[in-house]
């Protein structure tokens, strides 16, 4: 037999299986020392998200004007899943979602393409259209805050481009950006009155600079034999030349800028600003390439600021607040402690093996973790918190292979044998039997590695890292186990073995061989009872609830923060110096990085940042630590505090796992008339409202803006020569501003030249009567000979969801409260709510995400059975016999479930990935004793006392196995981690629950079907072709 040849080799040819042993050894460290690390896995995302910005358009004209179109052109691309856009004041976004099973890049450069050819068709206002993927490795690792009440703008912006043109230089980094920090810009401040007076439009300001500022060049010229490039007059060399540019002739007179201008350097507009701990902040950030390690792109980052640090002038200071390391190495160093924890209890299960026989099982962990990390290393993965987790449940798994090794050998060296002999003989018999444990075990996770969906893969990593350990595990049991255990067990052992192994012997024989011959006497009432309990306890499953992925073990959080549409920069800072105030009067909390104009910059994989609007800010927050119990009580204090701000929406949300939703509980409506989808959003926030748990109800379409409509009359403007688009573009440009040139200096910096109204004085109604717009002829008319101005309603924003409108009322769970019962309450009631016709109602939000995250684990779970049942088929070669083993399923379905009650956890995706874990883990038991009855009764045994020895012989086997399992588990469970235990608490229930009801259940199946089974199964089984024993 193969198996035992492999056996047989190791131990004959030790110093072959000794210099694999050192070799595994090395590798391992080698590959612990050089695999990237990172918090997370690294993820790219089927998205591709459209922004465009258009100042000036209301939301009508955005949908109509920018959304529609790009809306077509991507919905002509294959594999589309959503189609998700929204229109607010100036901006669209658009997000474009694929199926996960195509090439991210791929798609991405397909919208590119497709945007690209639809761009010339767009309006030509656009100011900004970018196109962004998603990625994990854009999250940035390290957040830096220039702090400083007092410093110029100017000097501030180059400290920041200094720093950043650093962090470049750094092995590993990315990208590196600033943020927060207005940029300087040459302003061509408009001086209305006296562009009034002389009738100039202002378009003739800003064509006659955009026009002496291009730079072009004038292409190669030849002389003799020479080669000269020609260069023209174009662009400016400094701002004495910007002011001498002349405009036009007006009245008979040359007029220059100087002359209806004023020509600065400035700040641009401030649309996005930050605070750290209150004070007047710029913000710095870097993030890694792929398969990078975060510790050593840290230090290399580190480097750069202990040295940038000292050419900080007196009135600047560096903060150095977002480090993702930190997470990461506590993350690593409780892998350490949970090893250590681990690895003690786990010794302690394997007393009654004899030290020797302990430390010969103990050395299986080191090896077949590093054999793990290097498979890890190898095929691009990193440790992140996912194949932590992995690499730490199969901590109790490890062993099981090397234990029945180890104690099937000890058997052996009890009856007498040598250790030569004991060493290959008892490896050989229970060779196939182990390696047909580890393949149910192995095909269990093997299901988890193809889930579909941004939650499998973000799950992917773990069940790798216990795949690939476990496989380890089994080559190390069958080759370097038997090896050692050939050289370092007693062959001189006391009959009995040692004090340990004759307490758990006196047990076996004075409590489970009484209860076992009772099983065995009443087998049918043993089965029926035993799995009508199993059965029953699938009624906890409504009780206990379910869930996607639970919050985030961080010590940082957001408070997002929105104030009506329309609400000026000024006004939603007072909400944010609010919201900072009582933050910090917290001594929780460590620092507050304030934004306003816009979210934080991305420091958590799935939390996009957010567009830059006035009416919106957020505070990004560290505490000192972060604890299970007190954590979530300072949230819930906080969020009372901030609910009595009046005048704007405050939300205190702390980071998810999983993908990326927009609020645990989401429900979309769907019709065309935004008024009708106003009403109906109205009757849902209140029905969300009154249901008990919700909390931070957010209606998006709650207030209608009001927009001030200067109705153009197109029919006199057309007879003048005017067109739409001219005066649109004379209006944007007085008001908002155009950037008609660029400004480069001497060091290569370039900088924008910007045309608008001083930014000293408001933007008024009575602005308007000074705007002069160009006619035909050439001269200029006021603008009020073309309008009659009036005041309307319109929407705040316009949302579509693949290509028809919707809105979407979103709100959260108060702790304590299930997502999926809050939510289900809450369609409830919404079935009792009359729609017109064309409307209806969708569930986003955790449900959508959990009905698109759990498709692909039912297929898994039948992936994994059928699997395991193919596999015993090919071991037993019977239906019978492979129908007992595969009866401790349920068995350990009732401790699962049991496990989570009782903890409090619901049935979130990784509690479902334990249920499937532990499928492979119970079978593994059950192989061992029917195939041990088998060998009985093959050998002439009498069936029933075959069954009561197997029972009584492969107990101490089990137990251990079930034993460093759930000693394995422990650490995990105990973390608390709403991601991690509950995928413990469901191992470590099913195995109780299974060993302990599987001792009496399976012998007394096998009892009931073994009679018929076994005459047909033992003529493919017996070998050489001999016939079963009578016996049998």
């Amino acid at each position: 037999m193969i198996l035992s040849n492999i056996s047989g080799f190791a131990v004959r040819n030790w110093q072959f299986t000794l210099v694999v042993f050192a070799m595994l050894a090395a590798i391992g460290f080698n590959a612990f020392n050089t695999i990237p690390r990172a918090e997370d896995p690294e993820l790219k995302g089927p998205f591709a998200v459209i922004n465009v910005a258009l100042p000036g358009a209301d939301p009508a004209d955005i949908e109509k004007l920018v959304i529609r179109p790009i809306e077509d052109a991507v919905n002509r691309l294959d594999d589309l899943k959503e189609l998700e856009s929204r229109a607010e004041d100036g901006l669209a976004v658009i997000t474009v979602e694929f199926d996960w099973s195509t090439d991210p890049d791929k798609k991405y450069d397909d919208v590119v393409r497709e945007i690209n050819a639809l761009r010339p068709s767009l309006p030509s206002g656009i100011r900004r259209l970018d196109i962004n993927k998603f990625r994990t490795s854009l999250t940035n690792i390290v957040q830096i805050a220039l702090v400083s009440e007092t410093a110029p703008n100017r000097v501030l912006e180059d400290l920041a481009d200094d720093l950043t043109d650093e962090l470049y230089r750094v092995p590993g980094v990315r990208d590196a950006e600033v943020w927060a920090l207005p940029q300087s810009e040459v302003r061509v401040a408009l001086d209305f009155g006296r562009l009034a007076a002389l009738a100039i439009p202002v378009t003739a300001v800003a064509n006659a600079v955009g026009a002496d500022s291009t730079e072009l060049p004038g292409g190669p010229i030849h002389s003799g034999a020479r080669r000269f490039n020609l260069k023209t007059a174009g662009g400016y060399d400094d701002l004495e030349e910007i002011r001498n540019t002349v405009v036009g002739n007006f009245g008979g007179n040359f007029v220059r800028v100087r002359d209806v201008a004023d020509v600065s350097w400035e700040t641009e507009e401030a649309t996005y600003l930050g605070w750290y701990n209150g004070k007047r902040a710029a913000f710095v950030t870097a993030n890694q390439k792929e398969g990078q390690n975060v510790f050593k792109v840290r230090d290399g980052i580190f480097e750069v600021l202990d040295q940038f640090e000292q050419r900080l002038p007196p009135d600047i200071r560096m903060e150095r607040a977002f480090d993702q390391s930190i997470s990461v190495a506590n993350r690593l160093n409780r892998l350490y402690i949970d090893f250590a924890i681990a690895v003690a209890l786990v010794s302690i299960t394997l007393l009654p093996l004899g030290l020797r026989a302990a430390g010969i099982v103990m050395v299986s962990i080191p090896l077949s973790l590093a054999v793990g990390i290097a498979m890890l290393n190898l095929t691009g993965f990193s440790l992140n918190q996912l194949s932590i987790a992995g690499l730490v449940l199969s901590l109790g798994l490890l062993v099981d292979d090397s234990i029945v090794v180890v104690e099937n050998i000890e058997r052996y060296l009890r009856e007498g044998k040598r250790r030569y002999e004991a060493a290959i003989a008892a490896t050989s018999q229970i060779s196939l039997a182990v390696v047909g444990c580890t393949a149910a075990l192995i095909l269990a996770f093997l299901p988890l590695l193809f889930l579909p969906e941004g939650a499998g893969k973000f799950t992917r990593s773990l069940p790798v890292a216990v795949l690939f350990t476990v496989t380890a595990s089994l080559g190390i049991a069958l080759t370097i186990i038997p090896f050692l255990a050939s050289r370092l067990l007693s062959d001189k052992a006391h009959p009995e073995g040692n004090i340990f192994l004759r307490i758990v012997m006196r047990g076996i024989h004075t409590f489970y061989r009484p209860m076992l011959h009772f099983a065995l006497t009443w087998p049918r009432a043993t089965v029926i009872g035993a799995m009508a309990v199993c059965f029953a306890s699938f009624a906890l499953i409504p009780v206990i609830g379910f869930s996607l992925f639970p919050p985030a073990d961080s010590r940082q959080f957001v408070v997002r923060i929105e104030t009506p549409q329309g609400t000026s920069l000024e006004e939603t800072e007072k909400a944010l110096a609010y919201v900072t105030e009582k933050l910090l009067e917290r001594p929780e909390i460590e620092w507050v990085m304030g934004n306003l104009g816009r979210s934080n910059p991305q420091i958590f994989y799935n939390e996009n940042a957010r567009e830059q609007r006035a009416n919106k800010a957020e505070a990004f927050v560290q505490m000192t630590e972060f604890d299970r119990e007190r954590t979530p009580k300072l949230h819930d204090e906080l969020r009372a505090e901030f609910a009595k701000y009046p005048g704007a929406q405050i939300v205190l949300r702390t980071f998810q796992n999983g993908p990326p939703i927009e609020a645990p509980i989401a429900v979309r409506i769907f019709g065309p008339d935004l008024g009708i989808l106003k009403e109906l959003a109205a009757e849902v926030t209140r029905v969300i409202e009154d249901v008990e748990g919700t909390r931070d109800v957010v209606n998006p379409v709650r207030l209608d803006r009001t927009d001030y409509n200067l109705g153009i009359n197109t029919e006199k403007a057309g007879l003048l020569g005017v067109t739409p688009g001219e005066i649109d573009r004379t209006i944007r440009l007085a008001i908002v501003g155009e950037t008609v040139g660029a400004f480069r200096e001497t060091d290569g910096d370039e900088f924008p030249i910007v045309t608008r109204l001083p930014l000293d004085k408001h933007h008024t109604i009575e602005t308007l009567e000074n705007i002069y717009v160009p006619v035909a002829s050439g001269e200029a008319i006021p603008l009020n000979q073309l309008s009659q101005p009036r005041l309307e309603s319109a929407p705040a924003r316009i949302d579509r969801f693949d290509r028809q409108r919707l809105t979407t009322v979103t709100a959260y769970t108060q702790t304590g409260y299930n997502t999926e019962k809050v939510t289900n309450e809450v369609f409830r009631r919404l079935a009792d709510l009359p729609l017109p016709p064309g409307y209806q109602f969708a569930a986003g939000g955790e449900i959508e995400a959990r009905q698109a995250g759990f498709s692909g684990l039912g297929d898994a779970i039948l992936i994994a059975i059928f699997g395991i049942i193919g596999v015993l088929i090919l071991e037993f070669r019977a239906f019978r016999t492979t129908a007992v083993v595969a009866g401790v399923i349920p068995l350990g379905m009732l401790g699962g479930l049991l496990g989570l009650f009782v903890s409090g956890y619901s049935l979130s995706f990784t509690a479902v990935i334990g249920f499937i874990a532990l499928i492979g883990i119970e079978i593994k038991s059950s192989i061992l004793l029917v195939d041990f009855t088998n060998q009985l009764r093959r050998e002439g045994v009498e069936l029933r006392e075959a069954v009561e020895r197997a029972g009584e012989i492969r107990f101490l086997p089990v137990l251990l196995t079930s034993l460093t399992a759930i000693g394995g588990l422990t650490p995990l469970a105990m973390q608390g981690s709403g991601l991690y235990s509950p995928l413990a608490f469901v191992i470590i229930g099913g195995l109780v629950s299974s060993t302990l009801l599987s001792r009496l259940v399976t012998p007394a199946m096998y009892y009931l079907l073994a009679p018929r089974d076994l005459e047909e199964s033992a003529a493919g089984t017996m070998p050489d072709g001999a016939a079963p024993r009578a016996g049998d």
